[in-house]
């Protein structure tokens, strides 16, 4: 078990590249073995999330070769050609990896099975089966403590589908993106309905390589195969730098400072459905530039430029914002312990059932460097103060990655060294992160 050992730091400063977005890029390379032909991927992670989706392709059928600076060539099987895994697919740790390989699966004649690591089968899978198993798959999984939950391993059994007109209870764009892609092969459309907006990856992604696949509504998503070529087309695709991997960069910033030269990350995705934390960010004083953007695969990129930090101040998180910045609400955290005044997250329930229950993981891990942190149900409360050094301290992140590099930012802004346990799923989806923050003049070493 692998952790890192963080010392104080002063400003930080320079131009960096974050790895591929993983959402997109998990999509990418399912979507372009899906395709008719040969697709050249780029830009991919190389974390082990997004790998756990190509293993799972190789796996049923579809040939992936490696190719020049980490592009992968694939081999597009077509809408129809997969074939039955030779065992139980292994999704390791990413739950997007298995979310999205449901609904994939869910349509396929014949059975899958999905498994993962410890962690990714204490998280809870009704949510996708449920609709799958209402559009005609026999999904099943094995029961925990909570009453009438589903976990994994799950095993699928497909064909035959029907589509349907489902409203999700929370807005999901892993359990949306499953639907959509059992509806691709579904009998009639297939329509999703949320409470709130989610990432729109999969549509806009599907509708570039030819799907039929729209949006008629605002917050409804829509496939309809009736007339459908059955066709993906083969089209290179790129994917972008990950922006909840900029978030840590440009949070490190905002607490340690930045140079003259300021700090820059370069070539990020600014999907609006994932920009949720420059907007917290700035509710809480922050100026973070968004520069040279433009749209490549139908996805929008940028520079995200932070130049200077002033005085930073608490804020209230919720509602759209929330859903809009769950995977860095623990990062936001680590920045609203330096900032004046008291920061409340609600309408955060999501964070329950992500790789750890971060509404407890994040209280523990500030409450450990001496924040003021108080778990509400929905949320928390942190008291920041921006006079007073964190303390130094060792965190335990429950093996939990975002957990992990929020602490780790934190503990830039302590008056000692500190110490954050069980970062080995930190490679899950940000390769390299230690060492990026140690080029921007950080000094967080492995042990």
């Amino acid at each position: 078990m692998a952790d890192f050992r963080v010392f104080p730091s002063g400003p930080l400063g320079g131009r960096v590249r974050v790895p591929g977005d993983k959402s997109i890029g998990h999509r990418a390379v399912l979507f372009a073995g899906l395709a008719r032909g040969v697709v050249e991927v780029t830009g991919l992670s190389g974390g082990e999330d997004n790998q756990r989706t190509v293993a799972a392709l190789r796996a049923l059928g579809v040939r992936i070769e490696p190719a020049a600076d980490g592009a992968l060539i694939v081999h597009g099987v077509g809408v129809d050609g997969l074939r039955a895994a030779p065992g139980p697919i292994d999704c390791g740790n990413s739950g997007t990896s298995m979310r999205l390989l449901a609904g994939l699966l869910a349509a396929q004649p014949f059975a899958s099975t999905l498994v993962g690591d410890e962690y990714l089968h204490r998280r809870p899978m009704r949510r996708v089966a449920e609709p799958l198993t209402r559009m005609g798959a026999r999904v099943t999984g094995t029961t925990g403590t909570r009453a009438g939950e589903l976990y994994p391993p799950l095993t699928l059994e497909g064909g035959a589908l029907s589509g349907i007109d489902c409203s999700l209870e929370i807005a999901s764009a892993q359990v949306k993106s499953a639907i959509l892609l059992a509806g691709l092969f579904a009998r009639g459309a297939t329509v999703v309905r949320e409470p709130g907006p989610s990432r729109d990856h999969t549509e806009r992604l599907l509708a570039t390589l030819g799907a039929p696949v729209t949006t008629p509504a605002p917050l409804t998503s829509c496939v309809d195969p009736t007339g459908w070529d059955r066709t993906l087309l083969a089209r290179p695709l790129h994917v972008p730098g990950d922006p909840s991997s900029s978030a840590f960069l440009l949070a490190a910033g905002l607490l340690a400072g930045v140079t003259a030269a300021g700090l820059v990350v370069e070539g990020v995705c600014v999907n609006p459905t994932r920009t949720g934390f420059l907007d917290a960010l700035r509710a809480m004083g922050a100026e973070i530039l968004v520069e040279h953007e433009r749209v490549v695969g139908g996805e929008p990129i940028a520079d995200l430029v932070l130049r200077a930090t002033g005085d930073l101040v608490g804020a209230t998180l919720e509602g759209a914002l929330v859903v809009r910045a769950i995977d860095e609400i623990p990062v936001l955290c680590a920045v609203a312990a330096r900032a004046r005044g008291v920061t409340v997250v609600r309408n955060a329930e999501e964070l329950r059932v992500k790789e750890s229950d971060r509404i407890v993981t994040t209280v523990r891990a500030l409450r450990a460097l001496g924040v003021r942190a108080e778990e509400r149900p929905d949320g928390l409360v942190i008291e920041g103060d921006p006079s007073r050094p964190l303390t130094p301290g060792a965190v335990d992140s429950a093996g939990d990655h975002r957990i992990a590099m929020a602490a780790v930012v934190a503990a830039l802004t302590a008056s000692g060294p500190c110490l954050v346990r069980d970062v080995d799923n930190v490679a899950t989806s940000f390769p390299g992160f230690a060492r990026l923050l140690t080029d921007l003049g950080a000094r967080v070493d492995p042990s």
